[in-house]
């Protein structure tokens, strides 16, 4: 028995530390939009849930920080989400933002919503997502901090920040939004916008979002006695 419990307690920690981190996050952040060069016409930011539930961000907000600035230091930095929004599970959500520059094309798929704020750098700057307002806050004192990514010389990144982004590369988190170590650098890659869509809330979901281990030597054997 001692041994059963040991094993199981084990399991319990693994699993802990494996889903510590929040299932809401920022899985691609473009802000090469918005000038006379860039693939895209705006900016835009996309949304991954990576939880079998769906998630109500109804009054969340979308904040950008320049490399060195607040989070939402004006309400052109603050997108907050209506009433009513969801991220469904396993699936993305699609913000296009910023102002619409003379170069480029329309995005690829529809956004889910589409806003005049949150006109991002094309080369260094930040992102968060929060739970509630941050207006002109500094990093670290900001509350209801959900996710933030940092490219180039941007601040406050989780852990070291992405390279610098250009107008025709976006940053994108790996294995389909999956991969979140709270380190930008090893989440994130960036991507030749020509070699990566943005995803929406239509978009197919993410098929190794929802596989669960068979394997008898793992948490999902465990937790496959329990359904």
């Amino acid at each position: 028995m001692k041994r059963i419990v040991t094993t199981l307690a084990l399991l319990a920690i693994c699993a802990s530390t494996s889903f510590a981190a929040n299932a809401l996050r920022i899985s691609q952040a473009y802000g090469g939009g918005g000038g006379s060069t860039g693939t895209y016409l705006r900016d835009y930011v996309e949304l991954f849930n990576s939880s079998s539930a769906d998630i109500d961000i109804s009054g969340y907000t979308i904040e950008y920080g320049s490399a060195t600035g607040n989070w939402g230091s004006s309400t052109g930095n603050i997108f907050t989400f209506p009433a009513g929004t969801k991220v469904k599970a396993c699936g993305y959500l699609l913000i296009e933002c910023g102002a619409s520059g003379t170069a480029g094309s329309a995005l690829p798929v529809t956004a889910d919503y589409v806003t005049s704020a949150i006109s991002a750098s094309a080369t260094n700057g930040k992102m968060g997502l929060f739970s509630q307002l941050n207006s002109a806050i500094a990093c670290g004192s900001e509350t209801g901090l959900i996710d933030k990514m940092a490219y180039g010389t941007g601040s406050c990144a989780e852990g070291t920040a992405v390279a610098a982004l250009n107008s025709t590369t976006v940053a994108v988190r790996n294995n389909g939004g999956l991969t979140d170590t709270d380190a930008n650098n090893l989440d994130f890659t960036n991507t030749s916008t020509g070699s990566i869509a943005p995803r929406n809330s239509a978009s197919a979901i993410n098929p190794s979002c929802t596989v669960v281990p068979t394997r008898k030597s793992n948490w999902g054997a465990v937790k496959s006695i329990y359904r």
